[in-house]
């Protein structure tokens, strides 16, 4: 049974950091590429970030170098560190494996 599921979400203010982390069993790990992708009330679920099996990534064009997205295969862990929190940064951030399982979320709120 795949899992997916994630932590580290918070209230920060602007310009604060927040890591999330997103445990993953029941397939392996390793072989996949994984996503962060994130949803603000009232607008679609948008890519953050993805890295590929060999550790190669792309973020969204809002990053800006903000965000860094990382994996640990032995721990079967994905990583998303954030820094320079901006409040339109407020949403559930969510990871997904290649295969298209979801996990159920973590909000991210930063205050102004």
């Amino acid at each position: 049974q795949v899992q997916l599921v994630e932590s580290g979400g918070g209230s920060v203010q602007a310009g604060g950091s927040l890591t999330l982390s997103c445990a993953a069993s029941g397939f392996s790990f390793s072989n996949q590429a994984m996503s962060w992708f994130r949803q603000s009330p009232g607008k679609q679920r948008e890519l953050v970030a993805r890295i590929s099996s060999s550790g190669t990534s792309n973020y969204g064009d809002f990053v800006k170098g903000r965000f860094t997205v990382s994996r640990d295969n032995a721990e079967k862990t994905l990583h998303l560190q954030m820094i320079s929190l901006q409040p339109e940064d407020t949403a559930v951030y969510y990871c997904k494996n290649q295969a298209g399982h979801w996990g159920q979320g973590t909000q991210v709120t930063v205050s102004s």
